[in-house]
């Protein structure tokens, strides 16, 4: 019996990789040396482009930042900010105050986790399951993010079964994808973005409560931002590989979001790309004016409908 629990047990940290994490610093110092960011083709030279149908969708990813009173005054400035109706919005704080910003924010925007256990809680140090997220009335969780992946060692694989668990428990998932500078400019992205898709899809089978993020990598935290071009060519191809590999109605339903330097300077034109169907937002969604001008970037969309 203790022979097949420790199996069981050490199924479930498969996926977490033991090699050293590549420095940040590095990383990023690396990524802002690029002038050039070549755009990516599909293999036959062209990308399907079929809009999606969802809803405009907009998720603050506040990271590791933030304080008691800090948390406060961005939760006071997100209550009183004019959002539009049709855009669903969500945030994500850090996991101690996950509670405080669910009893103090408006409900017209719903809460995330940032991270979640790959199964049922228990003797996990340090870690938090999808049913106690859903006791305290969290919503969402992000799994899949970069920096689980290049820095905690979350392969795809492991990223995928904490998808599925979480939906098995009513949590929905922004499951995030995106490739590093070195993968886009050897041609890459879409082998990058593939296989991690292909990690989701083996082991989701309801995309209902799934939003999908595309978040290059060398974007996040760097000051640099897709172009909306490269932003949509990747979206397309993504909706393009679901429609092929999931099936169509999974493609045209499944919200396709893009993050990466996003901010309230660059969001409308990002957002009247056709295959844009919101944002998912790390700085800027710490300043609530600023993000409430993200949100309100629909109406970009609506003008390029």
């Amino acid at each position: 019996m203790a022979a097949a629990a420790s199996s069981s047990l050490a199924s479930q940290f498969l996926g977490l990789r033991r090699e050293a994490a590549p420095s940040t610093a590095l990383f990023v110092q690396s990524a802002q040396s690029k002038l050039r960011l070549p755009s990516t083709r599909c293999p036959n030279g062209r990308v399907v482009a079929m809009a999606g149908t969802g809803k405009f969708f907009v998720g603050g990813n506040w990271k590791c930042n933030g304080t008691t009173d800090s948390v406060s005054r961005l939760v006071a400035d997100l209550n009183v900010a004019k959002l539009e109706n049709d855009v669903d919005v969500v945030v994500a704080p850090p996991y101690i105050y996950l509670d405080k910003v669910r009893q103090s924010l408006t409900n017209r925007i719903e809460i995330s986790a940032q991270n979640s256990w790959v199964g049922k809680g228990g003797a996990f140090t340090g870690e938090i399951s999808a049913e106690q997220l859903i006791d305290i009335g969290c919503k969402w969780v992000i799994l899949g993010h970069s920096e689980r992946r290049h820095i905690i060692g979350e392969d795809n694989q492991f990223i995928g079964k904490k998808a599925a668990y979480a939906l098995s428990q009513n949590l929905k998932v922004i499951a995030c994808i995106g490739e590093k500078l070195e993968e886009r400019e050897t041609g890459k992205t879409f082998d990058v973005c593939f296989q991690q898709m292909k990690a989701f899809a083996d082991s989701i089978s309801d995309w209902t409560n799934v939003v999908i993020a595309y978040e290059p990598v060398w974007a996040i935290g760097t000051g640099k931002v897709a172009t909306p071009q490269q932003a949509q060519e990747v979206h397309a191809a993504v909706r393009d590989w679901l429609k092929n590999n999931v099936s169509a109605e999974v493609a045209s339903s499944t919200r396709i979001i893009y993050g990466g330097s996003v901010n309230g300077s660059n969001c409308s034109e990002l957002a009247e790309e056709e295959d844009i169907d919101g944002f998912l937002v790390g700085g800027a969604s710490l300043k609530g004016p600023e993000f409430a001008t993200i949100v309100n970037s629909v109406t970009s969309k609506k003008v390029a409908a």
